[in-house]
C-alpha cells in the first residue's frame, strides 16, 4: 500500500527523540510534567544541527506500533510539534522574508446531489479503497465507474437526508479562514489552503495555488487529530507523488504535523464541549460519555503498525483527565463506528456497544465524535440518526451528542500555535539528490512520515474484501464477490471482443 522509494531508507522520526534532547531542544512529556516546551537557539540552523547529529549517531529501525505502551515510548519525537511553546514568534528567525503557507488536508465530500456519483468514482478509483491484483490494475477506473454508477442512487438518499450534500468543504473553508486570522494575529502572515482527497478543492488544485502564490515554506496539517495510514497516510502518499514530479516542490521547504490529538488546546476544547453538553442532562453525573471514533481494519494496526488505535486511546485518556480536573468523573467508553464488509475492524463496535449499554441499564448517553473535527455524513446521519434510533430502541432514554469542533476558538488558536511551533523544523529538500528526493526535514517530511508509520513496507490488506449487498450509508465503500466476478467477466468480454457498452462510452479506448 505504501510504495516508497528505495534509494535509501528515510530516517524514522519515531526514534528521533534520541537526538532531539541533545541536538535541538529540550522537551518534556505534556500533561505529565509542568511547563515543558521547545526552544530552538536563535542563532542556530536546526537543519545543520540535524545533519551533524545524523553523521554522528546511529539510527534504529522502527517496529510496527501495535499498542498504546509502544506508542508512548516513541511520542517524544513528535512532541516538538505538539507541545506548547513560550517562544515569541515575532522574534524567531525562521520566518524572515519567507512566504509561509499552511495546507489543510481532508477527505472531501459531494457538495450537491449531482456531485455524488463523480465523488464516488474518485473514492473507488483509489487502490486503498478497492484494491485489485496488479495484473488487473488497469481495470481500476472501469470498475470504479461501474461501482459509482450503481452506488450513486442509494448514496444520494443519505446526502439528501442531511441537506442535499456534505457540509465538509464549507466547514473546512471556514476553519481555514479562522486559522489564517489566528496566525496573522500571532504575527505570522501565512496563507492557508485546503486540499481534499476525493473532491474539490483537490490537493492538486491547492498545490497549484501554492505555487502561484510563491510559497517558500509550507506546513502540511492533516485535519485528522489521530494519525492513520488510511486517512492522513493516504493524503501524504498523494503529496509524495506530487512532490517527486515537480522541481518547484522539490526545492520548497516543508514539514508535516502528523497528529495533534495530545495538544493542550485540542484537549481543552473537547473537554469544554463535553462539559457544556452534560449540563443539558437532568442528572449529568449519571450520563455515560460515549466516545465514538471512525474505525479502521484491524489488520492495519496488527500487521501494518498503524498507530491510530493507540493514539485514540491516549486521546480519550487525556480528555477524561482534563474533565477529572473539573470534578467530572462520569463513566466513559470508547467504540469504533463505520465498519464495512466482513473483515475484522477495530473493536468494540459502536452499534454493538450501544445495545450492550442498554442491556446493562445505562439510561443516559452522550455521544462524542472524537475523531471528527467537522460535521459530515458520519456525524449528521450515522450518529445523529442511526445510532440515536438504535440507542432509544435499546433502552437508552436520554441521548445527547457533542458537536464537532468546527471553528471553536480554543481549537483554532491551538492549531495556529501548532503551525507556529513547527516552523523551526521546516527544512529544504535535498537539491543535490533530486533522484531520491530525500528530505532533510528533521521532524515530519512527507517521505519520513510514511516510512516511519510503515517501516517494513508492508502492503495493507484491502479494507473491504467482498461487496456488501444493500447500503452502508456512512462508509461509502461496499463490495461483493458475485458482483466482482460479474464485472470481471464483463470486462474480459469487452477486452477480447473489442465491443460493448464500455467501449461505446469511451471508458476502454485503449482496446479499440
Amino acid at each position: 500500500m505504501l510504495r516508497l522509494i528505495e534509494f535509501f531508507k528515510p530516517f524514522n522520526i519515531l526514534y528521533f527523540h534520541r537526538l532531539l534532547p541533545h541536538a535541538i531542544c529540550s522537551s518534556q512529556k505534556m500533561y505529565r510534567s509542568s511547563g515543558g516546551h521547545v526552544e530552538a537557539p536563535s542563532n542556530t540552523n536546526p537543519l545543520k544541527i540535524y545533519m551533524a547529529g545524523r553523521c554522528s549517531l546511529g539510527w534504529s529501525e522502527a517496529q510496527p506500533l501495535v499498542s498504546k505502551q509502544s506508542l508512548n515510548r516513541h511520542l517524544l519525537s513528535v512532541e516538538a510539534l505538539v507541545t506548547p511553546t513560550a517562544q515569541d514568534v515575532s522574534d524567531t528567525p525562521f520566518i524572515g522574508d519567507d512566504k509561509i503557507g499552511v495546507l489543510l488536508l481532508n477527505l472531501g465530500g459531494p457538495e450537491t446531489l449531482e456531485d455524488v456519483q463523480p465523488f464516488l468514482f474518485n473514492l473507488f478509483a483509489d487502490p486503498d479503497i478497492i484494491r485489485l491484483p496488479r495484473l488487473f490494475s488497469f481495470l481500476q477506473k472501469p470498475l470504479a465507474q461501474f461501482v459509482s454508477v450503481a452506488r450513486a442512487p442509494k448514496s444520494k438518499e443519505g446526502y439528501a437526508s442531511i441537506g442535499g450534500g456534505s457540509p465538509l468543504r464549507r466547514m473546512t473553508d471556514a476553519q481555514a479562514e479562522e486559522l489564517k486570522k489566528s496566525l496573522w494575529t500571532k504575527n505570522v502572515p501565512a496563507n492557508v489552503y485546503v486540499g481534499m482527497r476525493y473532491w474539490h478543492p483537490f490537493t492538486e488544485e491547492a498545490i497549484e495555488q501554492i505555487k502561484r502564490d510563491g510559497i517558500t515554506k509550507l506546513v502540511v496539517l492533516p485535519l485528522y487529530p489521530q494519525f492513520s495510514i488510511s486517512t492522513s497516510g493516504s493524503s501524504l502518499r498523494l503529496l509524495e507523488s506530487i512532490f517527486r514530479e515537480d522541481e518547484y516542490l522539490v526545492n520548497m521547504q516543508h514539514t508535516v504535523i502528523p497528529s495533534w490529538y495530545q495538544r493542550e488546546g485540542y484537549i481543552t476544547a473537547m473537554a469544554n464541549l463535553i462539559e457544556k453538553e452534560l449540563k443539558d442532562f437532568d442528572s449529568h453525573k449519571e450520563v455515560m460519555i460515549f466516545f465514538s471514533a471512525h474505525g479502521v481494519p484491524l489488520a492495519y494496526v496488527e500487521k501494518a503498525g498503524d498507530p491510530y488505535k493507540a493514539e485514540m486511546e491516549e486521546c480519550v485518556d487525556l480528555v477524561m483527565g482534563e474533565l477529572e480536573k473539573r470534578n467530572i468523573t462520569n463513566a466513559y467508553t470508547l467504540a469504533y463506528q463505520s465498519r464495512v464488509g466482513p473483515v475484522e475492524w477495530l473493536r468494540p463496535y459502536t452499534d454493538e456497544t450501544i445495545v450492550e449499554l442498554g442491556k446493562r441499564g445505562v439510561r443516559s448517553l452522550l455521544a462524542v465524535p472524537i475523531s471528527f473535527v467537522s460535521e459530515h455524513i458520519e456525524t449528521l446521519e450515522e450518529i445523529d440518526v442511526e445510532y440515536k434510533e438504535l440507542a432509544l430502541k435499546s433502552g437508552i432514554q436520554k441521548w445527547g451528542r457533542v458537536p464537532a469542533l468546527g471553528c471553536e476558538p480554543t481549537f483554532i488558536s491551538d492549531l495556529a500555535d501548532a503551525v507556529i511551533e513547527s516552523l523551526p523544523y521546516v527544512g529544504a529538500m535535498a537539491v543535490s539528490n533530486l533522484e531520491a528526493r530525500q528530505s532533510l526535514v528533521p521532524l515530519g517530511s512527507v517521505e519520513e512520515l510514511l516510512a516511519a508509520y510503515d517501516s517494513q513496507r508492508k502492503e495493507l490488506p484491502p479494507p473491504v474484501l467482498v461487496w456488501e449487498w444493500g447500503w452502508t450509508k456512512s462508509a461509502e465503500t461496499w463490495n461483493g464477490r458475485a458482483a466482482m466476478l460479474a464485472v470481471l467477466l464483463l470486462l474480459f468480454l469487452e477486452v477480447t471482443t473489442g465491443q460493448g457498452f464500455l467501449h461505446q462510452w469511451g471508458i476502454l479506448p485503449l482496446f479499440r
